[in-house]
């Protein structure tokens, strides 16, 4: 829930930014002014960009989480196997057996998105955040091929 209400406070930030900005780009534009105007046009293409970028991520927010609700309602995410820190992440020395185990199912299993989804939460317990993120948009690539 942290999670939805930054998203939106976030979002809603980008939209009044958008707007502010948007009415300095029409002034600078207006003045005439070759270097004002060059700062309007770019004070009007920077926001659309985090725009872009901002329905790119919750868009991958939603499908991360419906694949995940979905994994976990068929069983299949996987357990904890190993003790846990106090932030939740999996200790260093367990990590990295742990890790080539399910690299090597979502090898394995190349079509599955589980086995990819799986690899993806495993290596976010790890600490491993980018390449989490890359094995979860794996899976949800696969998993809209098959659906």
């Amino acid at each position: 829930m942290k999670t939805r209400i930054g998203v939106v406070l976030i979002a809603a930030a980008l939209v009044l930014y958008f707007f502010l900005m948007g009415q300095k780009a029409v002034l600078f534009i207006g003045s005439g002014n070759s270097i004002a105007i060059v700062m309007g046009i770019a004070l009007l293409v920077l926001p659309l960009i985090g725009v872009w970028a901002l329905v790119r991520e919750i868009q991958f927010g939603v499908q991360a989480e419906r694949l995940g609700t979905r994994l976990d309602s068929e069983g299949g995410m996987p357990a904890a196997e190993t003790e846990l820190r106090p932030s939740g992440r999996i200790a260093k020395a367990d990590a990295e057996p742990l890790i080539q185990r399910y690299t090597v199912l979502a090898d394995a299993a190349a079509d599955d998105w589980r086995a990819r989804y799986r690899l993806g939460v495993v290596q976010d317990a790890a600490g491993r955040r980018k390449d989490a993120r890359a094995s979860i948009r794996a899976a949800i690539e696969l998993s809209q091929r098959k659906d």
